[in-house]
């Protein structure tokens, strides 16, 4: 299987025209009328939420990733709600081909007696793809997307992460995130000894590599 500003409004204020005052009479200015009006102030700028980033936790150390909501808006708030409910604590990684992706996000996963089925579980409901060219939001090695079933729209929980640039995946699959920390638990979950799965692909990891736990927190939070 191949993831405004509100202007500020400044006030106008229209002088009115006057007659040049005489030499013995003090110039006048109409804030002394007390039926003069206030000016009105600016709208505040509303604050900007603070970016947050995931942070999945596998049996072999700790994935990072950055989100593109700019790209892919409903994709991104999907995989977070998804997170915060814990829908992917104890999923298994199902399927890795080593210098291609690693899969995962089916529930199924969490059942060993629903091996037959790994790979078609998914939340019950399919998300609109948020499919994009951007020359800045293509496959390349950390990307993660949405995996789905032969069409964008079909996407539910399942993602992979590249291992390697794929461009033959961009504009047919929403990308929404990148890693930025992490990269050689990454690799070392990519080297993981697979066999034939059952349908007949070698991408069936030998041995079990899960998610312990996805949360989301803010970016600020993540050590440099």
């Amino acid at each position: 299987m191949n993831a405004r500003l509100l202007l500020p409004l400044f006030a106008l204020l229209l002088a009115t025209a006057c007659n040049p005052p005489s030499s013995n009479e003090a110039p006048k200015s109409d804030a002394s009328k007390t039926d003069a009006p206030a000016a009105p102030q600016p709208e505040a700028k509303p604050k900007e939420a603070e970016p947050e980033v995931a942070v999945i936790k596998t049996t072999e150390g700790e994935l990072v990733i950055e989100f593109w909501s700019d790209v892919a808006p409903k994709t991104v708030e999907n995989f977070k709600k998804l997170a915060k409910d814990g829908f992917y604590d104890g999923t298994l990684f199902h399927r890795i081909i080593d210098g291609f992706m690693v899969q995962g996000g089916d529930p199924l996963t969490k059942d060993p007696d629903k091996e037959l089925y790994w790979g078609t579980g998914g939340p019950g409901y399919r998300i609109q793809g948020e499919t994009n060219t951007r020359a800045d939001r293509k496959h390349v090695r950390g990307v993660i997307a949405m995996a789905h079933s032969g069409h964008p729209d079909t996407a539910g929980s399942q993602f992979y992460i590249c291992l390697a640039p794929q461009p033959g995946l961009d504009g047919g699959y929403t990308t929404f995130g990148k890693l930025i920390k992490g990269d050689e638990v990454l690799g070392k979950i990519g080297k993981t000894p697979v066999g034939q799965g059952p349908s007949g692909e070698r991408s069936r990891p030998l041995t079990k590599v899960g998610i312990e736990s996805i949360q989301i927190v803010p970016a600020s939070s993540i050590p440099q």
